[in-house]
């Protein structure tokens, strides 16, 4: 009969070389790119009409099921958000996050991270969200669009410009 002794004292064996393998295959979905089934992730400001339709389609479809599944308040996810560039550049990496981590070759650790990840994805879309100012309002807050202006002379002087110790210092 084995005594508790035995038992607390029994050692795991390692597979000598064989471990690296074994982690390895363990996380193998975080070394290789995502199987085909998360589709094409898109640039915004790189899309066609056509592809931004399809993209915007898709994605309106998954914020609704976000924000029914997770109980997000307007505080997090505001019914204007399609007109806040920052909040849907936000909601469209946690989409493609999400289809990602459902991969054909995703060996089962994959939803668990997208899981991990959603409380600091939310954190960033309430920051975005109170910065747009559209829920205290009770109504859409237009954002100010900032553009920079590249030709200024202080810049395009700067940018000439090599920016790199000299070799004497």
């Amino acid at each position: 009969m084995e005594s508790r002794d035995d038992v607390e004292r029994f050692e795991i064996p390692s597979a000598g070389a064989d471990d690296d393998e074994l982690t390895a295959e363990l996380f193998r979905a975080a070394f290789r790119p995502p199987g085909r089934t998360s589709g094409v992730t898109h640039r915004w400001r790189e899309m066609t009409p056509a592809q931004a339709g399809s993209v915007w389609g898709a994605l309106a479809v998954w914020v609704r099921w976000l924000v029914a599944t997770y109980q997000l308040t307007t505080s997090v996810v505001p019914d204007c958000w399609w007109r806040h560039s920052e909040i849907v550049a936000e909601l469209y990496a946690l989409q493609r996050a999400e289809l990602a981590s459902y991969a054909s070759d995703d060996s089962g650790f994959g939803p668990l991270a997208f899981h991990e990840r959603l409380p600091h994805a939310v954190e960033r879309l309430r920051i975005h969200t109170r910065t747009a100012g559209c829920v205290g309002l009770q109504a859409h807050k237009e954002p100010a669009l900032r553009i920079l202006v590249l030709d200024s002379p202080g810049f395009v002087e700067w940018q000439a410009a090599s920016h790199q110790l000299a070799d004497d210092v």
